[in-house]
């Protein structure tokens, strides 16, 4: 597990509690808090991976799309 650290200029909390926020989402903390929260069959699993593999694959196609 990696620390995220933010630091505080000006005594801006605000400003430095956004950006922990933001932090903390692009690195999936509050997903994986939310699914751990409450038991999830094997079957809903498997699906949910499947659609989450298809999603990562769609957004890679489009970027190859773009690229071109």
């Amino acid at each position: 597990m990696k620390a995220i650290e933010v630091r505080v200029y000006d005594n801006d909390l605000e400003k430095a509690m956004r950006i922990l926020k933001k932090k903390i989402q692009n690195d999936g903390l509050f997903k994986r808090l939310k699914l751990k929260k409450s038991y999830e069959k094997p079957s809903e699993f498997k699906r949910r991976k499947q659609r989450e593999a298809l999603r990562r694959q769609r957004i890679a196609a489009s970027r190859r799309y773009r690229m071109r």
